[in-house]
Order: structure tokens, then sequence, then C-alpha cells
């Protein structure tokens, strides 16, 4: 065998080995579409303030204020209508994608007759920036993309970690006069109430014994869990 022979076939070899490894790079890189499920993991790619995410800012403030019993969750399925998931959010039809001021979701959360706003009454509207996320959502395109590194355990405050994720995750279902289970989450008293008992903790880490919660929704990442822990072992201050 003449060395030139030998050589193609060692070059030819190599050539093959690169390639390969080029395209094993490229299959573990990933598309970056962000549609890789709520959980998440293992990305230190920091979430896009400039988006909103479906999963994590969007879904929570529909399943607490709209998608709970009686209304628009998978049993009732009031007018038709399940605001459960992304799918079944998407196919009400009630959205238009790049145009917020012609979905019917967003014109009826804005809307100051309560004959006709969503939530009804005696359930409270939802707050400007819960408007105001639906409202960019579905300027953006009302696309299904998750960050699941939104969260920050560091930081565990009452105003800066535990109100937004009662307010948005909890409150549709327990707040006014009509609370569901006469659990009322929207002051910072009747929390701390809520963690004196023990039911806020047992509820949300879905402790055998307690209701699981969010209701209709995903249980909270191990790093909310984590930040509720913390605040909560420093005292659950009013900080």
């Amino acid at each position: 065998m003449s060395r030139q022979f030998v050589y193609l076939i060692l070059m030819s070899v190599s050539l093959l080995f690169i390639y390969s490894c080029k395209h094993s790079a490229g299959e573990l890189i990933g598309n970056g579409t962000g549609n890789g499920g709520a959980g998440g993991g293992g990305s230190s790619t920091p979430c896009d303030p400039s988006k909103i995410y479906f999963q994590q800012q969007v879904l929570p403030i529909l399943v607490s204020n709209c998608a709970m019993s009686g209304c628009h969750d998978d049993v009732t399925r009031k007018e038709g209508v399940v605001l459960t998931s992304y799918q079944k959010v998407m196919a009400t039809g009630d959205i238009t994608p790049g145009n917020a001021g012609g979905s019917k979701l967003y014109k009826v959360i804005v809307e100051t007759d309560p004959d006709d706003r969503m939530p009804p009454p005696p359930q409270s509207p939802l707050n400007a920036q819960q408007v105001q996320i639906i409202y960019n959502w579905i300027q953006q395109g009302a696309k299904d993309i998750v960050c699941a590194n939104m969260c920050d355990s560091s930081i565990f405050s009452y105003s800066a970690a535990i109100q937004p994720i009662i307010q948005n995750k909890c409150q549709g279902c327990h707040s006014g006069t009509n609370a569901q289970g006469s659990v009322d989450l929207s002051t910072y008293t009747s929390v701390k109430a809520k963690v004196a008992d023990g039911k806020l903790w047992g509820s949300i880490n879905h402790q055998s014994g307690y209701f699981p919660m969010p209701k209709n929704g995903t249980k909270l990442s191990d790093c909310e869990l984590s930040q509720f822990q913390k605040w909560i072992s420093s005292g659950a201050p009013n900080n």
C-alpha cells in the first residue's frame, strides 16, 4: 500500500470526524425557540426583559383569574372557553396576534361595564400591570415562549418576590367577598395569617393534607418555593 494512499485515507477519516463533531454541536445548541416547557432548566441564558413569556407571565394570570371552578376551567368550560394552557387559550379564537385592540380577550379585561367585564364581579378586575402584560404579549405575537430563569432565589422580600407571585397566581381565587375556601390573600395581614397556620406553605408545597395550589395551575417552581421558604424562615416580614 503506497504512502499516498494511506495519507488519503487518514485525511478522509479526519474530515469525517470534524464534520460529525460540528453536526453534534449544532444539535446540542438547539434552535433557540424557547419552547422547551415551563419547567426549563439547565440554561443560564437570562430572560429578555422586553419580551413577555407566556408560561411564566401570562398563563398564571389567566389561570388564577379566569380558569377557576364555575368559569373557564377544564370542567366548567363556560361558553366553551377553557384557559388552562396555551393551546386552549389560542383555540378560543379570541386572540389576534399582533393586535390587542382587535382581540376579544383584551377587550373584556379592559371593559368598564360590569356586565361585560372579565373577570366578572364580584371578582376584582385585573390590575394595570396584569393588563399591560397581556396587552404586550398579544402585541408581540401571542407566542408560547418560555424563560426558566425569571426567578432569582436570592430575592425573597415580600414586596419584590412574595407579593407578585401571590398577586398573579393566587389572588384571582383568593380575594374579595367571594374568596374561594374563605381564604383571602389580598393583603399582607391575611397572607401572614395563612403563614402562621401553616396552610400557605402546605398548599403551595403540595404537602399531604392540604389543597395543592395554585388550583388548575402548575406547582410553583423550585426557585419560587425557595423564595417562600426563605421569607417564612426569616419571620415572613412585610419588607
